[in-house]
């Protein structure tokens, strides 16, 4: 088959704005879009710059946006396009440091906003916490983020609004708060009790459209809201007793 990789580059050092290449592709065997773009890299162009790692779809290093959609380079079939023009380009919402590469800082700063580790009572046991396979199956959906960026790149609101921490980050929040194991306190997490919190979220369910490990991290934000206002509602029946 032969493909036209048409793939973003940008040099901030040396390009005055983002331009388009083309690069001519053809391949006997069945690839994914990263092993080609490494073989353009390759065989091609030394200077093409893109971000990869264990290439198995578990870092979420290779996110980026391809014809349109976003999706893990590394598992992600050329022949599964279904086109012979492949475009590249890198995740939106995050600076471009070259190429394909964007400035992960401003996403992985939201989510360590949110203290994303267990907060344990008392001293944390030599063996750890164990926990119901039951309890553990209601946060699984959670647990599985590989924080790729790609809800956070593809949320309108995280474009517009620069308080706002993102799909990723609530939604892991919840993973948390929902654990039996944590015991963070609701003044801890109820700070994002805020338009930069859950209530920024416009429900479009981009972020459950778009994540490659089907988080749904709306049904997280979601999640957060009702346990706002159910902890808010129990709080002032407490008050006027």
């Amino acid at each position: 088959m032969n493909y036209t990789f048409r793939t973003l580059r940008f040099d901030p050092l040396k390009d005055e704005s983002p331009y388009f290449q083309d690069f001519l592709y053809e391949t006997e065997e069945t690839k994914t879009t990263l092993e080609a773009l490494m073989d353009i890299r390759n065989e091609q162009d030394c200077t093409l710059a893109f971000r990869y790692s264990c290439r198995e779809a578990i870092c979420g290093s290779c996110g980026m946006v391809i014809n349109g959609r976003f999706e893990l380079a590394c598992r992600t079939m050329i022949d599964s396009l279904k086109s012979s023009v492949v475009v590249i380009e890198p995740l939106p919402n995050l600076e471009i440091q070259k190429d394909l590469v964007v400035d992960m800082e401003p996403f992985f700063e939201t989510v360590r906003k949110i203290r994303p580790y267990i907060f344990p009572e008392g001293e944390v046991l030599e063996k750890g916490c164990r926990i119901e396979e039951k309890e553990m199956e209601r946060i699984f959906q959670y647990i599985n983020c590989i924080l790729c960026g790609c809800c956070y790149s593809a949320c309108p609101v995280a474009s517009r609004d620069e308080r706002y921490l993102g799909p990723a980050a609530l939604a892991k929040l919840y993973r948390f708060v929902r654990d039996p194991r944590d015991m963070r306190h609701f003044s801890e997490w109820s700070k994002v009790n805020t338009e930069g919190g859950v209530w920024g979220c416009d429900t479009v369910f981009k972020c459950n459209e778009v994540c490659p490990k089907d988080v749904r991290p709306a049904d997280g934000i979601e999640a957060l809201r009702r346990k706002l206002v159910l902890e808010k509602i129990k709080r002032l029946f407490r008050f006027k007793r």
